[in-house]
């Protein structure tokens, strides 16, 4: 029994051993192989020999791999002291770095206010440079010494914009360019520029420009366009535009009156936006034209009968001073000749014939005083229609595009307010002229009234006289 439990000893320690070496075989060096009994154990000594050279063989094992262990672990060290030289090397020099960072940063300090400190009443020189040189160049820009000297000595747009310090060069070109404009805003010169005509094309003419204030020509006064930068001709000149020629033909030293636009062109912009009297008729449009032709046509109406009432009156005025020579040029000379008819007639009749003669008289008299008065009442009443019908239109324009722009409703606006006007200064002369015609046909019935009374009371008297007899 107990040599039973000794071989189940060694075959399971065999067996161990075998396990062992097996799977050290598999993980270890791949030249490494472990001898392998070419046949198989039949005693117990074979077994034994096999399990001592199974032991000899992990021995050997083990030692080579301790051999190996022990060669990686000094080479692992020697890379670990050559990991840790270059380590402290690095940090060295990391400190020698930053040491050196910190040097440039106080340096670095110390030259920032040092600059600061240099550059603190350059920054102020800076500031009043860039706000002069933008107003510099908005005055440039709109004043009328740009149409002779387009381009200056300094860049203004750049200086204006700088975020750096100007240099000398660019500081004296600003002085030169104040300079020059002080010096041209005080001189009257002449210079030939392209004139932008009224039909659009271009014309090289002698320009004499006064000052910053006005540009004339032997035609008129210029307008100067600050988008282009170029003169143009004014499609009407204001009312002293007649003394440009004799200040232009006027020699060196002689004063001559000549009208200055303090504002630079703003008074002659006006000139332009304000119409003159044939503008302000166009803008009554078709209702204006209408209004004038009846004012021209009553007023012409009128005009006739004064003149026709103004004969019958001289000839009524000679006829008075003759009553027993009747003539029939005149109503007067007419009512006389029907009273003288017939002798024989009785007071009655006779009164009859001359209030009838009168009657026929008085259409002739008055003739055209009803239509002067009829276009007297019809101007303001049209002169209300063009204002009902500029308003339309102003509402009209609302409606499409709004009131953001008021110029379009200035057209109808304006249409509204000239045929109002255009209705009353039409139906005051018409009133006038009525009332003028009017008084003088009044007048002259009243005369003819007056004689016809005289008559009748000459008849009765001779009447009288002959039942007397």
């Amino acid at each position: 029994m107990k040599m039973t439990q000794f071989i189940r000893g060694v075959v399971f320690s065999m067996a161990c051993s075998s396990f062992a070496v097996g799977a050290f075989a598999e993980q270890g060096d791949s030249n490494t192989q472990l001898n392998q009994p070419s046949s198989p154990v039949k005693s117990l000594e074979g077994l034994l020999q096999q399990v001592e050279q199974f032991q000899q063989q992990e021995s050997a094992l083990n030692r080579e791999r301790e051999a190996k262990f022990r060669q990686n672990k000094r080479d692992q060290q020697r890379l670990l002291n050559q990991a840790k030289a270059e380590l402290k090397q690095q940090q060295k020099i990391a400190a020698d770095l930053k040491n050196r960072f910190d040097n440039n940063e106080q340096r670095l300090t110390d030259k920032e206010e040092q600059l600061r400190l240099r550059v603190g009443n350059l920054g102020e020189m800076f500031g009043v440079v860039r706000q002069v040189a933008d107003d510099l160049n908005g005055t440039l820009h709109t004043s009328l010494t740009r149409a002779e000297k387009p381009n200056r000595a300094a860049d203004l747009d750049k200086l204006s914009q700088a975020k750096e310090l100007p240099s000398i060069k660019e500081l004296q070109a600003l002085w030169l360019t104040l300079q020059e404009e002080m010096t041209l805003t005080g001189q009257v010169s002449q210079f030939m520029a392209p004139v932008v005509q009224i039909d659009g094309s271009e014309v090289n003419q002698k320009v004499t420009r006064i000052g910053a204030f006005n540009a004339i020509t032997d035609t008129g006064y210029l307008r100067f366009d600050e988008e282009t930068g170029r003169l143009i001709a004014m499609a009407r000149q204001p009312a002293q535009a007649d003394l440009i020629g004799d200040y232009l033909q006027g020699s060196n030293g002689e004063f001559k009156p000549l009208g200055l636009d303090p504002t630079r062109g703003a008074l002659l912009g006006l000139v332009l936006s304000n119409p003159d009297l044939v503008g302000r008729i166009q803008q009554g449009a078709l209702v204006g034209y209408i209004i004038i032709g009846l004012a021209i046509i009553g007023l012409l109406l009128a005009a006739w009968r004064l003149i026709a009432l103004f004969v019958i009156r001289q000839k009524v005025t000679a006829q008075i001073a003759d009553l027993d020579n009747p003539n029939l040029n005149n109503p007067l000379g007419r009512i006389l000749a029907t009273a003288k008819a017939d002798d024989s007639q009785g007071q009655e009749t006779l009164e009859l014939k001359i209030d009838e003669a009168i009657l026929k008289e008085v259409p002739q008299l008055e003739k055209a005083q009803s239509m002067i008065k009829l276009f007297a009442a019809i101007a303001p009443l049209l002169g209300l229609l063009g204002t009902v019908t500029g308003m339309i239109a102003t509402f009209q324009a609302i409606t499409n595009f709004g009131t953001g722009d008021p110029k379009l409703m200035a057209g109808g606006i304006s249409q509204a307010l000239i045929t109002t006007v255009l209705g009353l200064v039409a139906a005051i002369p018409l009133l006038l002229s009525h009332n003028l015609v009017s008084s003088q046909s009044k007048r002259l019935i009243q005369i003819l009234d007056e004689q016809a009374a005289g008559l009748v009371a000459t008849s009765m008297e001779l009447r009288n006289r002959k039942k007397d007899d």
